[in-house]
């Protein structure tokens, strides 16, 4: 048997008609011969058959039968064509079909040797040389076997070099199968692994006079054809395992870091939650790690030494304390407070509303480009927060609204509702104007206009207080000194709220004084809500009572008044004394006269 290694053989056969049927039968019998001394498997020489004659039939491939017996029966049902001779369509499709992978030939990186024996009796009746050519370059050995009535220069311009080992020129047909062993040991040569010092590491493969290394499977053959080395299957970086990538003879595995499992998918790895255990015995939440897990209290609570259990420390934010204005915890328990010159009321927990008095309160808020949409939103609730803390009604506390960008817009004036509910409602329902910041033009209106008694500012007579509020967001793009002036000196108690690029000299101009109490900045519109309380706390002591005149008696003027009294009424009173001075004067001298006519008469 041939023992030089595995070898992708296809035999080319001529059928043309030149083939009488008795000469045909010599050709299966060379075929057969050759076939039953090689050693043919799917891992060992696998044998094709095509024959050719004006066209090419495929008789059976390389991947078609992998025992002797059956090739044979194969061969035996050949029925030769009998028409041209087109040797060179032949080599072709031995080219482009027969030696293919989808047919059944190894890959070339696999270094097995494709073969193909062409047989022919006469001179081809197309080219051969040129398809021979592209034949050879493309890796296939061709031997050209000619008999009796073939053409040598055609046998010379087919086979592979050197031609003197591929190129065979038989008599007759019935030599052929003399040739056969001769061809046999041609083929298949001396075995070169077992014959020379081969050097292969781990595998030596003979071919036809050479040979060559080959490695297990997980190596891969190094420059010097001979030794091998691992193959890294991870050095690549396309293995996609999250953590580790574990090389295995030529393949990988993925490994996961303690504390993680391995996913379906064998590449993500999920941590271990080894708080679904269910013995962590943690009084409020577990939280799984790697290699373990530990305890958390929720917010106001501390976890105590045996990292288990907890224990409230800011009662405040661990329950619902209800306390509208501040939660002050204590050792075990809390209490609510309010903000100064507010008192707590018998709940505990509300505070009474700066309401004891009365205002006329009109809030001017900047509707500008520069406040955004959303910041606008945020606007209209800090208005809604400033009219919960007062008491709202015809007689109490009124309320106005005024917008302004480049020009301005009164929303509502003083009289047009008379409850927080319907005012709350209405600044929602504000639509935001944009454009420009014409805060000058706002306080002129609001002198003008806003605490008219046309628009339900009650008459200075009544001692009702009148505060406006200004809320802005940027600097004035006119000037505000003028109006902010007249405001103040028409007994308007003007209060300036900033936020971001508000400009605190602006501020300044337009707050009374002390500047320090009516004036508040924020750095951003969601953090302003401390604006609100700083304005309850300065608001308060600017409330009237209502229509009645209250002065205290420490003023100077009601000192005047006092002592001018005091005095009209101690100059009645001497008057009166001078005159019962005199009638007491009177009545003396009478009695005087009475006593001298009595004493005469005795």
């Amino acid at each position: 048997k041939c023992r030089t290694g595995p070898l992708d053989i296809v035999f080319v056969i001529d059928s043309s008609r030149s083939v009488r049927p008795f000469e045909f039968e010599t050709m299966r019998r060379f075929m057969m011969d050759i076939i039953g001394n090689l050693d043919v498997g799917p891992n060992a020489t696998r044998v094709g058959v095509i024959q050719y004659s004006s066209q090419v039939q495929n008789i059976f491939s390389l991947k078609t039968f992998f025992t002797r017996a059956d090739m044979e029966r194969a061969i035996n049902g050949i029925i030769p064509l009998a028409q041209g001779t087109m040797t060179g369509l032949a080599i072709q499709y031995a080219m482009n079909v027969a030696f293919s992978t989808q047919e059944g030939a190894r890959p070339l990186h696999k270094r097995i040797p494709r073969i193909a024996i062409v047989v022919t009796d006469g001179r081809p009746q197309d080219r051969v040389t040129e398809v021979a050519t592209q034949a050879r370059n493309a890796g296939i050995e061709i031997y050209a076997v000619g008999i009796q009535r073939a053409d040598m220069n055609s046998l010379r311009a087919m086979a592979s070099p050197p031609l003197e080992e591929h190129v065979f020129l038989v008599e007759s047909f019935e030599l052929i199968q003399q040739f056969a062993k001769q061809f046999q040991d041609k083929l298949c040569g001396v075995d070169m692994c077992v014959e020379r010092e081969h050097g292969c590491q781990h595998s030596c493969i003979s071919t036809p006079g050479s040979f060559y290394c080959e490695c297990n499977p997980g190596y891969r053959l190094n420059v010097d054809g001979k030794t091998c080395s691992p193959i890294d299957a991870c050095a690549d970086g396309r293995h996609g395992c999250q953590h580790h990538c574990v090389s295995v003879q030529g393949s990988y595995s993925c490994r996961c870091r303690a504390g993680y499992y391995l996913s379906q998918n064998k590449r993500s790895c999920t941590m271990i939650d080894y708080c679904s255990f269910g013995n962590h015995s943690c009084q409020h939440e577990c939280v799984s790690i790697p290699n373990g897990h530990y305890c958390r209290c929720r917010s106001g609570f501390t976890l105590q030494p045996d990292s288990k259990s907890c224990r409230a420390t800011d009662l405040c934010n661990g329950v619902d304390h209800g306390c509208e204005f501040k939660c002050v915890s204590t050792e075990g328990s809390y209490h609510c407070v309010c903000p100064e010159g507010q008192q707590l009321q018998a709940d505990g927990k509300t505070c009474s509303k700066c309401g004891a008095g009365h205002v006329d309160l009109v809030m001017v808020i900047d509707g500008s480009k520069s406040v955004r949409p959303q910041n606008f939103e945020l606007v209209k609730q800090f208005v809604n927060r400033i009219v919960d803390l007062l008491e709202v009604s015809p007689h109490g506390t009124r309320v106005g609204l005024v917008q302004y960008s480049s020009r301005v817009r009164t929303e509502f004036p003083l009289n047009k509702y008379h409850s927080a509910d319907e005012i709350k409602k209405a600044v929602m329902d504000v639509e935001y104007m944009e454009k420009g910041t014409m805060t000058g033009l706002a306080l002129k209106h609001m002198v003008e206009h806003s605490f008219s008694e046309l628009e339900g500012a009650r008459p200075l007579s009544h001692n009702i207080p009148r505060i406006g509020l200004v809320f802005t967001d940027g600097r004035s793009q006119d000037d505000i000194s003028e109006w902010a002036r007249r405001a103040k000196e028409s007994g308007i108690v003007m209060f300036a709220v900033g936020v971001g690029k508000a400009v605190e000299e602006e501020l300044r101009a337009i707050a009374s004084e002390p500047v320090e109490q009516h004036f508040s900045y924020s750095a951003d519109f969601t953090t302003m809500t401390h604006l609100v309380e700083n304005f309850s706390l300065n608001i308060c002591p600017e409330e009237g009572k209502g229509e009645m005149e209250i002065r205290s008696p420490c003023e100077c003027e009601a000192l005047v008044q006092f002592q001018t009294n005091t005095v009209a009424i101690l100059q009645s009173l001497t008057e009166k004394n001078i005159l019962w001075a005199r009638s007491l004067a009177q009545m003396t001298a009478r009695l005087e006269d009475l006593e001298k006519q009595i004493a005469n008469k005795k």
